[in-house]
């Protein structure tokens, strides 16, 4: 096998596509800051107990695991980052207020999550915590679509769910408590089939209402539907009510709520959030409320947030414009490398051509280069 071969669904990001990365990676955490986001960056492996903690089976399923040569304990390499934060905010910063956190580093599946995706995305998200109210979700929500107006989109479609929906239709047939990782996995698939299937011998009250959910999708309408629909339960008017909220607090006129995308890593506690934009039919951002994931780390705490994949997210961008540059000749000369210490000080990009070479570079454009103006006393100038 050729030593240059790299694992299936694993690739290398090569100069104009790191660039469109890595620009949205700087534009946004930037952004997060002027909301008052404080950067963290987690550690890429951790025991694994830690990492799974309120994760569910699909984090297990989608997590890398090795045996510590040190402690002999089971690490792993984290396959989200969501879990990571909150164990921060909960067990290191262990703040009484609001806290605000961030991050952006890549993470690593065991298995691709599509046809064409990497195994190895560069997650970057937003987490608040300390918060119960719905102000939390609808900043959250504000900033993911803010986000994707900084990488250039401005057609996006809100989908909005809730976790609270199944767990009341659930809440009081033990049968189907049991089965509730299997009912999120045949929602999220909209398979009714199966779910006729796996709902036989559910109380009749239970299997109606879910067996109902996967139509409940489509514009704004659909909340008033659902009340009629499914059982008139305290914790589904409650859900039903949130997400009313959230959609008038939204901003965008693209709005659709389906009850059934319960899609994620299982450890949603409350309202949830999809975006999506032309060209691509998965979701380009997830989020939603998580407020047990802390009790893991000794301290339960109100959460939300979401997450993205930049090396997604930039597939849909236009190749990146080549960044205007200067060519300039090698050389030691005092008044030479002054002149370029002062374009590089200015903000210019200057490339110092190398005895015996060309450039060829994806990047820049070489449209301007430094000369040695005669007379003057030779001062280096500017030529197009």
């Amino acid at each position: 096998m050729p030593t240059w071969l790299l694992p299936e669904n694993i690739a290398d990001i090569l100069p104009s596509e790191a660039r469109k990365i890595e620009e949205l990676r700087r534009a946004m955490l930037d952004n997060f800051r002027l909301y008052g986001y404080e950067l963290v960056m987690p550690p890429m492996l951790e025991y694994l107990e830690s990492l799974l903690a309120g994760g569910g089976h699909d984090t297990d399923l989608r997590t890398f695991k090795l045996v510590d040569q040190l402690s002999g304990r089971t690490l792993g390499l984290r396959a989200d980052m969501t879990t990571q934060v909150a164990r921060i905010d909960a067990h290191l910063l262990n703040r009484a207020s609001v806290t605000r956190l961030c991050y952006a580093a890549s993470v690593l599946h065991t298995r691709p999550s599509g046809l064409h995706a990497t195994r190895e995305p560069l997650q970057i998200g937003a987490e608040i915590y300390g918060h119960s109210g719905l102000e939390a979700d609808a900043e959250i929500q504000e900033l993911a679509l803010a986000s994707l107006a900084l990488a250039g989109f401005s057609q996006v479609r809100l989908d909005l769910c809730h976790v609270g929906v199944l767990r009341a239709i659930i809440a009081s047939d033990a049968k189907a408590k049991n089965n509730e990782a299997d009912l999120h996995v045949l929602l999220s698939a909209k398979d009714v089939p199966g779910l006729r299937m796996l709902t036989d011998g559910f109380e009749p009250v239970t299997r109606n209402a879910l067996l109902a959910l996967p139509g409940l999708y489509g514009n704004v309408e659909i909340l008033v539907q659902a009340r009629t629909v499914l059982p008139q339960l305290p914790g589904i008017s409650q859900a039903l009510d949130e997400l009313d909220a959230l959609v008038k607090l939204a901003g965008v006129t693209s709005v659709t709520v389906d009850l059934a995308d319960l899609r994620g890593y299982q450890y949603e506690s409350g309202a949830m959030f999809a975006l999506y934009v032309p060209g691509l039919p998965n979701a380009v951002a997830r989020g939603g409320r998580y407020d047990h994931v802390g009790e893991a780390f000794g301290r339960a705490r109100p959460a939300t947030g979401f997450s993205m994949d930049l090396r997604e997210l930039a597939r849909l961008l236009p190749i990146a414009e080549r960044k205007r540059s200067i060519r300039a000749p090698w050389g030691q000369e005092p008044k030479l490398l002054a002149k370029i210490t002062e374009l590089r000080k200015a903000g210019e990009v200057v490339i110092q051509t190398l005895p015996g070479h060309e450039n060829d570079q994806d990047e820049f454009d070489c449209d301007r280069v430094l000369v040695l103006e005669s007379g003057n006393g030779g001062n280096w100038i500017l030529n197009n």
